[in-house]
C-alpha cells in the first residue's frame, strides 16, 4: 500500500505443559518460553510498531513472591527493548548464582518472567494516545490469583458507550471510556463473580487455603465469557491470562479478526498469523489450526486445552483486508491469494492498454503488491500463449513474423522506488507538498517518450494523495502516454471500525469521486436526505440501523467512480492520461474465497455496530466534525 494506514494488532499466546525443569532438561535454558515468544513476535511485528507489551504467570509460586510480571515499551523497536529489559533483570538476579541455572524452582522464585504462560502484545494505536499506559497487556491484580486477570487483544467495538453504561449498571465505577479498559473490567466483573459462586459453593466445607485450590480448578472461563462478551458488538481476538494459569483467546462471532493456534504435549501456541508459528516451532501449516468463530481456546491450570463456543456463531465474515495487505504473505494460502488478485486483473490490464503490449511497461509500489503484480505478469503471459498459438495457426507468416511473435516478452521495470530516508519534516503546507513529491524516485531513461503506456500495481488506494503530490507527479517526468494505476483490492468507500485506522469517511477517494458526480448530475439533494436518515438513525435500537452511505453510491456505476477518481488524482499540470483500474467485488470473492468480510467495498457491515458507525461517520462528515465515529 503506497498510502500506509495503521491497523491490526498482534497476539502471541504460549503455554508450557510440561514440569518447567523438563525445559532446562531438554533445551538447555530456563528460557525456553521467553525465546518462543519473542520469535512469535518478531515475526508480526508487521502487525504493531506504536508499542509492544508481555506479561508472564508462573503457577505453584510460594506467597510472598510476585507470580505475574509484565514489561511495556514504546520505543522506536519495542520487542527488542522488552526482551532486553527482561534479560537484564535476568542477569541482575543470576548475578553471584549462575549455578543455579538449571535448578527450576529457584529460577521461578528469583528470575522474573520465568513462568509457564506468556502472553506477548504488538500495538498499532488506532485512536487512543501513544504511551506505556495505552499498550497491552492490561492487568486487573488482586491477591487472590483466580481474580488476578491480564489481557490484550486485536479488537476495537463499536459500542463502548453501551459497554460502558452497562459497567456502572453492574456498580463499577470505571477509569475511562476506552474498549481496552472496559473489555478488561468487563470480563474481570464476571470473572469475580465465578469466583465467589465457587467460593459460597464449598466455603462450608473446606478452609480458605483450599478454597483457592478449589476455586482454580473449578473455575468455567466459558461461562465467564459467555456472560461478560454477549453483548459486545466489534471485531475481536481477545486473549487473556489469569493469575492461576489459566488462559483464553476469544474470538468473535463473524471471525473478523484473526487467531490461529497449535498444541503438542509440550506447548499450547496461539498467534495472529499462522507463519508465526510456523516458524517459532518449525512445524506443518497443517499442524495449525483455526479458532472458530464465537469459540474460545480455553486452557486450564493443568494445561488441558479445547474450544469451545461462548457466542452464537453467525456467518463466518473474516477480513479481506487482512489477506491482501495486512498479514505476512509468507502464508501459502495468503501467497496464492494475492497472486489470484492480480491474475483476475488481468483482462482490466489488457482493454486499458488496448491490448498494446509493445508499447506497455509494467511495475509495481509498494514491495508488498509483488505477488499480486506476480500474478498479473503470469496470466499476461497465458494471454500471450494463446496469441502465439492464435498467430500459428493462421499459417501465414514470414520467419521475422514467427521471431518477432514467438520471442516477444511484456516488458517490466523497476519504475518507483520509495526514498525511505526522506522526511518532509518542513511545517510550512506548500513545502510539505513539494517535499512529498520527491518522497518516490524513478528509473529513467527507460521509457518511450510519449508512446509507452505505464501499468503500475498497488495493493489498494486509500487517499489517493500519495498518487497525486508524489506518484504520478513523479512518473510524469518519464513523459508516458498514459499511466494506468490498478488496484488489487476494489475502491475502499466505507470506515472500518473493526481493529484498522480507516475512520474518517471523507478522506477515502472513492467518497470524494462520489461527491463529484453527484454534483456533476445535480443530485445533491441526496446528500440531505442521506445524511437526515443517518442521523435519524442514531437514535434508533442498533439492531434496527441500517447504512443508509450506500444509498449515495447507489445512482453511479463501478467505472463511474472509477473514472472520476483518476480525474481527482491526475496533477493539474500532467500531460499523461491517467486511468485508475479497480479489483471488482467479484474478482475479491473469486480471489479470497474463504475470507469474505469486504465492508470497507460494500458497506455490508457484519455486525450492527458497523451500519451505526459509517451513519455517524456520514453525519460527522456533514457537521464538519473531525472525529472518529466509534
Amino acid at each position: 500500500m503506497s498510502e500506509p494506514i495503521k491497523h491490526e494488532c498482534g497476539i502471541a499466546l504460549i503455554r508450557l505443559r510440561k514440569p518447567y525443569k523438563y525445559y532446562i532438561n531438554k533445551y538447555g535454558s530456563a528460557f525456553y518460553g521467553l525465546n518462543k515468544l519473542y520469535i512469535l513476535m518478531e515475526k508480526q511485528h508487521n502487525r504493531g510498531q506504536d508499542g509492544a507489551g508481555v506479561a508472564v504467570v508462573k503457577q505453584d509460586i510460594a506467597p510472598g513472591v510476585p507470580y505475574i510480571h509484565r514489561c511495556r515499551s514504546i520505543e522506536k523497536q519495542p520487542i527488542p527493548d522488552i526482551f532486553s529489559r527482561i534479560n537484564r533483570k535476568a542477569k541482575k538476579a543470576l548475578k553471584g548464582n549462575k549455578d543455579k541455572r538449571n535448578d527450576a524452582n529457584w529460577m521461578k522464585q528469583n528470575v522474573p518472567f520465568t513462568g509457564e504462560v506468556l502472553l506477548g502484545h504488538l500495538r498499532y494505536g488506532t485512536y487512543s494516545g501513544n504511551a506505556v499506559a495505552n499498550c497491552h497487556p492490561f492487568i486487573r491484580e488482586n491477591n487472590w490469583k483466580s481474580r488476578t486477570l491480564a489481557v490484550a487483544g486485536n479488537f476495537n467495538m463499536t459500542n463502548v458507550d453501551q459497554l460502558f453504561s452497562k459497567l456502572v449498571e453492574l456498580g463499577q465505577h470505571p477509569r475511562e471510556m476506552a474498549d481496552t479498559v472496559t473489555v478488561l473490567e468487563k470480563i474481570g466483573h464476571f470473572l469475580d463473580e465465578e469466583n465467589q459462586y465457587i467460593f459460597d459453593l464449598h466455603k462450608d466445607r473446606f478452609d480458605n487455603i483450599e478454597l483457592s485450590n478449589i476455586i482454580e480448578e473449578k473455575i468455567n472461563l466459558q461461562k465467564v465469557l459467555r456472560r461478560s462478551c454477549k453483548d459486545f458488538d466489534g471485531g475481536y481476538t481477545m486473549a487473556g491470562i489469569t493469575g492461576y494459569g489459566g488462559a483464553f483467546v476469544a474470538r468473535d462471532p463473524n471471525g473478523i479478526r484473526p487467531a490461529y493456534y497449535y498444541a503438542d504435549d509440550e506447548v499450547v501456541v496461539v498467534a495472529s498469523e499462522k507463519p508465526a508459528i510456523k516458524i517459532a516451532f518449525n512445524i506443518n501449516y497443517s499442524d495449525i489450526k483455526e479458532i472458530q468463530p464465537g469459540h474460545a481456546l480455553i486452557i486450564n491450570k493443568d494445561g488441558e486445552y479445547a474450544e469451545h463456543q461462548f457466542r452464537e456463531p453467525q456467518q463466518k465474515l473474516s477480513c479481506s483486508f487482512e489477506r491482501i495487505y495486512f498479514s505476512r504473505g509468507t502464508d501459502p494460502d495468503i501467497y496464492t491469494e494475492r497472486k489470484r488478485l492480480g491474475s483476475n486483473l488481468c483482462q482490466q490490464v489488457l482493454k486499458a492498454v488496448d491490448y498494446d503490449l509493445e508499447n506497455t511497461v509494467f511495475s509495481y509500489i509498494p514491495n508488498t503488491a509483488e505477488t499480486a503484480f506476480l500474478g498479473l505478469m503470469q496470466s499476461v503471459d497465458d494471454y500471450l500463449v494463446n496469441h502465439r498459438i492464435d498467430f500459428i495457426k493462421k499459417g501465414k507468416y514470414t520467419t521475422e513474423d514467427l521471431h518477432k511473435t514467438l520471442s516477444f516478452r511484456p516488458r517490466v521495470e523497476k519504475l518507483v522506488i520509495k526514498d525511505a530516508k526522506l522526511r518532509t519534516f518542513i511545517t510550512n503546507d506548500n513545502d510539505r507538498s513539494d517535499m512529498i513529491s520527491h518522497v518516490y524516485d524513478t528509473t529513467y531513461e527507460v521509457i518511450k517518450k510519449r508512446i509507452d503506456t505505464l501499468v503500475i500495481l498497488d495493493d489498494s488506494i486509500v487517499r489517493g494523495s500519495t498518487l497525486e503530490k508524489s506518484i504520478l507527479a513523479m512518473l510524469e517526468r518519464l513523459e508516458p502516454k498514459k499511466v494506468i494505476i490498478v488496484s488489487s483490492a476494489p475502491q475502499i468507500r466505507y470506515p472500518d471500525c473493526y481493529g484498522i485506522d480507516m475512520s474518517k469517511i471523507g478522506e477515502f477517494v472513492a467518497f470524494r469521486a462520489m461527491l463529484e458526480l453527484i454534483k456533476d448530475f445535480d443530485k445533491e439533494y441526496l446528500l440531505d436526505e442521506v445524511y437526515q436518515k443517518c442521523k435519524n438513525s442514531l437514535s434508533l435500537e442498533i439492531e434496527e440501523v441500517k447504512n443508509h452511505v450506500q444509498e449515495l453510491y447507489e445512482p453511479f456505476t463501478y467505472n463511474q467512480i472509477s473514472d472520476k477518481i483518476s480525474e481527482i488524482v491526475t496533477p493539474p499540470d500532467m500531460i499523461a492520461k491517467v486511468q485508475v483500474v479497480y479489483q471488482t467485488i467479484e474478482g475479491l470473492h473469486e480471489a479470497i474465497p474463504y475470507h469474505s468480510g469486504d465492508w470497507y467495498f460494500t458497506g455490508n457491515y457484519p455486525t450492527p455496530g458497523g451500519n451505526r458507525v459509517v451513519n455517524k461517520a456520514f453525519v460527522n462528515f456533514m457537521e464538519g466534525k473531525t472525529g472518529r465515529a466509534y
